[in-house]
């Protein structure tokens, strides 16, 4: 994959000012370009949405709607999910495909060898901020996205401000959990029929999955749609190279050197991401014992946030971009 053409290969919507030029309907995928417009912000900082495993960047749009007129805003898909899908421009079976070289000497160790751990999903996303020009950015990333959020504060301090997990945590190995969890993620990805869209009221099932309360059966089809797109491929990649013993003990010590600030929100109702490893997670942060806001947990609130209480995460995170 060449560098310079990041930004016109990952799919982004990228919105400078108002909501109304980032919406999109739920169930639809639209082409891969930038959107933007012209006028300037009041703020400085553009904040940058990270979606998590199978999904897509457009599970931001409420949360975008809301924040949009303040800030600018931009969300994109990861390489291999929503529109960003894979070619061979992007390199396969597990190859590391060519980054600036400044990336390779800060990460080091962490870009070796596979390209789908979160640490080279934040290097994709530091070629993207550097191709658009952003020098001051907030991530924002759910779930496997806060993970990569967190990755893309260590690879380009320079750039990113701040970081918001959102149902995201961790830090904890326990092995026959992960093993489980792997071993049903793997066979539900290779698994998965083509014809899978077509299928009567399977998109129910996504309303009701991982959520505290079903969501609307427009976000169940998306996230249908969104499961039957992902290239198998960054799917089992993603899945497995995010999960083994080694990568999941790298992440409290990565937040332990991060010096921005990093923010969790966390679902009390998560059956993927309990709030007790959230917390965990936080506890390594030198901001944990000094800031008793720095966890947020929402009440009846499952796995996704963003779709199930977009209200509340949109006041949790003006109230932390009030402080910088």
């Amino acid at each position: 994959r060449d560098s310079q053409n990041l930004s016109s290969t990952l799919s982004t919507t990228f919105d400078h000012t108002r909501a109304e030029s980032t919406k999109e309907e739920a169930p639809s995928r639209s082409p891969g370009s930038a959107k933007s417009t012209t006028e300037e912000t009041a703020t400085g900082h553009t904040l940058v949405f990270i979606h998590g495993w199978l999904l897509s960047r457009r599970y931001w749009q409420p949360l975008i709607e809301r924040l949009a007129p303040d800030y600018q805003c931009l969300c994109y898909d990861l390489r291999g999910f929503g529109d960003s899908q894979l070619t061979r421009k992007w390199g396969v079976n597990g190859k590391r495909m060519p980054r600036p070289g400044k990336l390779d000497d800060v990460a080091g160790a962490e870009l070796a060898g596979s390209c789908y751990t979160p640490a080279a999903y934040a290097a994709d996303l530091a070629v993207l901020l550097e191709q658009l020009g952003i020098s001051s950015a907030w991530l924002i990333g759910h779930s496997l996205g806060g993970s990569i959020a967190l990755w893309g504060a260590s690879i380009y301090p320079e750039c990113v401000r701040g970081v918001v997990c959102v149902n995201s945590g961790g830090g904890i190995y326990l092995k026959e959990e992960f093993e489980r969890f792997r071993t049903a993620g793997e066979q539900m990805v290779k698994w998965r029929p083509r014809c899978i869209c077509q299928l009567p009221l399977i998109d129910l099932l996504f309303t009701r999955a991982q959520v505290a309360r079903p969501i609307a059966r427009s976000w169940g089809r998306q996230r249908l749609i969104d499961f039957a797109v992902a290239h198998p491929e960054a799917a089992l990649g993603t899945l497995l190279d995010s999960t083994t013993e080694d990568e999941v003990h790298r992440l409290p010590e990565l937040v332990s050197r991060l010096q921005q600030p990093v923010y969790f929100i966390a679902g009390a109702e998560d059956p993927v991401m309990n709030p007790k490893y959230v917390r965990h997670l936080a506890s390594f942060h030198n901001m944990f014992h000094q800031d008793s806001e720095m966890v947020m947990e929402i009440p009846d609130c499952g796995h996704l946030s963003m779709l199930e209480h977009p209200d509340l995460v949109e006041s949790e995170i003006r109230r932390i971009l009030a402080n910088y």
